[in-house]
């Protein structure tokens, strides 16, 4: 499973992945399942559609991949700050369902919809997509689920599952990634679709009933082990990631008690430190990917948690 992350959670994935591989007696692509959530969808898709890891990572460190757009080109869609939002309510058709049956709506999602209408978009994600894709309109080969939340209704949808609606891979990726107040919602046959991060950073409790003997998560948004940074921006960021580690928790717990062995690797305090508080800024991304190449190979030899004690020890003592 590959969480949601922004810019910057996508430069730790890469890391991670390339750590994975290593560990793993077979190619990433080629696994059973994939979930991707948010930016980890992009990376989802991208290991679908033949794009190996070792190429996954150069794309993040700038280098050209022959026939996909450049990294400048996809941080146009993003930057360091949202452009400014439009004046109206993210989803009044959300609001209302709400009203009308709060128990059916996670709170979370229900909060979402009173930002405002996003005025982002997400033009060179769509064609990167369809750039691995072969500009082809189909799913890649291999089960791969893409979530994503519709923005009337509050459910979550992995596109991808059975029992979903057929889309194209790009659009799927994109209501994924459309982050509410940041991007506009995403219009698949009429309806509205926003981030997957709303409801959950990977949607690890889906896999509940997949029937799955083991399953690795890499969650950039969680952490095992927090640092405690003196910028009053980065301390709040660190009590989002407590909120979503919690919620992570709960759901490896839920996995895991149907038998599946669930693998958690999650961003330690000196990867923390590389971040920062804005995960959407690209500026330290090479720095986050050297850093999670080292942290994430550590965790998966010693155990998440010991490699994220490790290193928060050795960045207090320096």
């Amino acid at each position: 499973m590959l969480g949601a992350g922004g810019v910057l959670g996508g430069a730790w994935t890469a890391g991670a992945l390339v750590a994975l591989q290593e560990r793993l007696n077979r190619p990433l692509g080629a696994v059973d399942l994939i979930v991707g959530t948010s930016a980890g969808s992009v990376l989802a898709a991208a290991l679908r559609c033949g794009i190996t890891v070792e190429q996954i990572m150069q794309h993040q460190r700038g280098a050209s991949i022959d026939g996909l757009p450049h990294l400048s080109e996809l941080d146009r869609d993003a930057g360091p700050l949202p452009p400014l939002p439009r004046l109206r309510m993210g989803s009044p058709c959300l609001l209302a369902t709400t009203a009308l049956a709060p128990h059916r709506v996670h709170p979370w999602v229900a909060a979402s919809s009173l930002m405002p209408r996003g005025r982002g978009t997400l033009r060179n994600l769509t064609s990167l997509v369809d750039a691995m894709n072969g500009s082809g309109r189909g799913w890649p080969a291999g089960e791969t689920w893409i979530v994503a939340v519709d923005y009337a209704r509050g459910r979550r949808v992995a596109f991808g599952r059975t029992g979903t609606p057929a889309v194209p891979l790009a659009d799927a990726v994109v209501a994924s990634c459309s982050i509410p107040g940041w991007y506009e919602p995403k219009i698949i046959a009429g309806r509205p679709y926003v981030d997957g991060g709303v409801r959950s950073s990977t949607s690890l409790d889906l896999l509940a009933r997949a029937g799955l003997d083991e399953v690795y998560v890499l969650a950039p948004m969680a952490s095992a082990v927090l640092d405690r940074p003196w910028n009053p921006a980065a301390a709040l960021e660190r009590m989002v990631r407590r909120v979503v580690t919690a919620r992570l928790d709960q759901e490896a717990a839920k996995v895991r008690a149907v038998g599946t062995r669930v693998t958690v690797l999650t961003p330690g305090p000196e990867d923390l430190a590389a971040m920062g508080a804005n995960l959407m800024n690209p500026r330290p991304r090479p720095r986050v990917l050297d850093v999670s190449l080292r942290t994430s190979a550590l965790a998966l030899r010693t155990g998440p948690t010991a490699a994220a004690t490790m290193a928060a020890v050795t960045t207090a003592a320096a």
